[in-house]
C-alpha cells in the first residue's frame, strides 16, 4: 500500500473522520430499526435481490469482519439466483452461514462487530486515512473506502426500513453521503445509459429533509454529460423524494412502480424523461 499524494487538495483525515461518524450514525440507526422484531419480521423480503431483513445485517457483519481481517467462512451450499458475479460470490457466504441464526442473535453480533470497527476507526491517524489500498471502487485512500462503506450501509439500512415500514435514517450525515453517491452517478445515467442528446439539460428536484433535499442539473455538451449551473431552461425536469431517488438509483424499484405510486413528477420532454427514469439503476 502507498500513501495518497500529499499535495492533494483533499483532507483525507477530515473526510475519514466524517465517514466514521456517518458509519456510527447509520449502524446505530439500523440497530434501532431492528429492535424487538418478531422472527417473521426478520424474514420479510427486502428490495435488495435475494435478501430479507436479517440478511441486511448479516451482510454488514460480513464486510466489517472481512475488513477486520477475518477469513471468509466456509460455505459449500447454494448461493441463490441473485448471485451473478464474483463480488456476489465473495460476500454471499457471510450471509448464507447466518441464515440459521435467530434475528436477535444476528442483531447482537451486528452491534458487537460495528462497535469494534468504530473503535478501530477512532485510532486511525492522518497517514492511515490517506493510505491507498484496495476497495470495491479500486485503489483509493482509506478515507474514500470508508465513504463507500457509508453508502453501502446506509442503502442497506433503507432496504430494511422499507421492508419493515419503519422510515427513518434520513436528514443526517449518512444519508447525505449516500445521496451524494447517487447524485454523482447521474451524469453516467443521463449521458451513457439514457443517451440524452447534445444540448439536453436534465433538472432533478429531490425532496427530503434538510441535508437530503437537493436540486441539480445535468447538461450534455461536447458529447459529455456533466453537472451544470448555467441556468439554461431544462429539456426535462424530474421531481421525486430522496428515498425514491435512492431506490431507483440502486435498482431497488422500477420506474413504473414508483410512478404508479405517484412518486414522480415529470415535466418537459416526456420521452427523454422516461428514458432517464428507466435507466436510473447504476448498481446492477
Amino acid at each position: 500500500m502507498t500513501t495518497a499524494d500529499p499535495d492533494s487538495d483533499v483532507n483525507w483525515a477530515a473526510l475519514g473522520r466524517e465517514a466514521a461518524a456517518a458509519l456510527g450514525e447509520t449502524w446505530r440507526s439500523l440497530a434501532e430499526a431492528c429492535h424487538a422484531l418478531a422472527e417473521q419480521e426478520w424474514a420479510l423480503p427486502t428490495e435488495c435481490p435475494g435478501w430479507d431483513v436479517k440478511d441486511q445485517l448479516s451482510h454488514v457483519i460480513g464486510v466489517e469482519r472481512s475488513i477486520l481481517g477475518e477469513p471468509a467462512p466456509a460455505w459449500d451450499g447454494p448461493l441463490g439466483d441473485h448471485v451473478r458475479n464474483d463480488f456476489g460470490r465473495q460476500i454471499e457466504p457471510w450471509v448464507a452461514v447466518r441464515r440459521a441464526e435467530s434475528g436477535d442473535a444476528i442483531l447482537a453480533e451486528f452491534v458487537q462487530v460495528t462497535r469494534a470497527r468504530l473503535a478501530e476507526l477512532a485510532q486511525l491517524d492522518a497517514p492511515a486515512w490517506a493510505r491507498v489500498g484496495p476497495s470495491p471502487v479500486g485503489e483509493v485512500p482509506y478515507a474514500r473506502f470508508m465513504e463507500t462503506r457509508v453508502f453501502d450501509c446506509w442503502v442497506h439500512e433503507q432496504d430494511a426500513r422499507w421492508a419493515l415500514d419503519r422510515p427513518g435514517g434520513s436528514g443526517g450525515l449518512a444519508s447525505a453521503f449516500g445521496l451524494a453517491q447517487v447524485q454523482g452517478a447521474m451524469p453516467f445515467v443521463v449521458g451513457k445509459k439514457a443517451a440524452a442528446p447534445e444540448g439536453s439539460v436534465v433538472h432533478f428536484e429531490v425532496g427530503g429533509p434538510p441535508g437530503d433535499a437537493r436540486v441539480f442539473s445535468i447538461g450534455v455538451e461536447g458529447g459529455r454529460a456533466r453537472p451544470t449551473a448555467d441556468g439554461a431552461p431544462p429539456t426535462v425536469a424530474l421531481a421525486l423524494s430522496s428515498i425514491d431517488f435512492v431506490r431507483l438509483g440502486c435498482g431497488r424499484a422500477a420506474a413504473g412502480e414508483v410512478q404508479a405510486a405517484g412518486g414522480i413528477r415529470l415535466e418537459g420532454d416526456a420521452a427523454l424523461g422516461q428514458r432517464i427514469l428507466d435507466s436510473m439503476n447504476f448498481m446492477f
